[in-house]
């Protein structure tokens, strides 16, 4: 794998697997690519409810809008240039309200290989 760079251009957004919510993925760097992590871009439209078991060690960053994170042990809320770090195990809900959510993520290991 070489060095590479990418934006929100460069990703293929696809509807999030096994999801009904309006929410969005793009993977630019995953299994495919040979390396351990997979990087990509989520969208996640207005008042938009995400529940899942993480199956991965998953870090989102949020880029503009707003997302709330809610585990057994509480909620945390973030906004553009905060970072959410979502353990293995880890059962989440993920919230938008108003305007939804552009966030990057990165996870360890590849997350798509557990939705299949």
């Amino acid at each position: 794998m070489k060095v590479q760079k990418f934006s929100l251009a460069d990703a293929d957004l696809t509807k999030s697997p096994g999801q009904d919510a309006d929410i969005f993925v793009g993977n630019l760097v995953d299994e495919r690519h040979g390396g351990p992590i997979t990087v990509g871009y989520g969208r996640y439209a207005p008042n938009q409810t995400l529940t899942e078991t993480m199956a991965v060690d998953d870090v989102m960053i949020v880029i503009e809008g707003r997302l709330a994170v809610s585990t057994g042990a509480g909620t945390v809320t973030a906004g553009p240039g905060q970072i959410v770090y979502m353990p293995k195990g880890e059962a989440v809900t993920i919230t938008t309200e108003g305007e939804g959510a552009l966030t990057a993520y990165v996870t360890y290991p590849h997350w798509a290989e557990h939705h299949e």
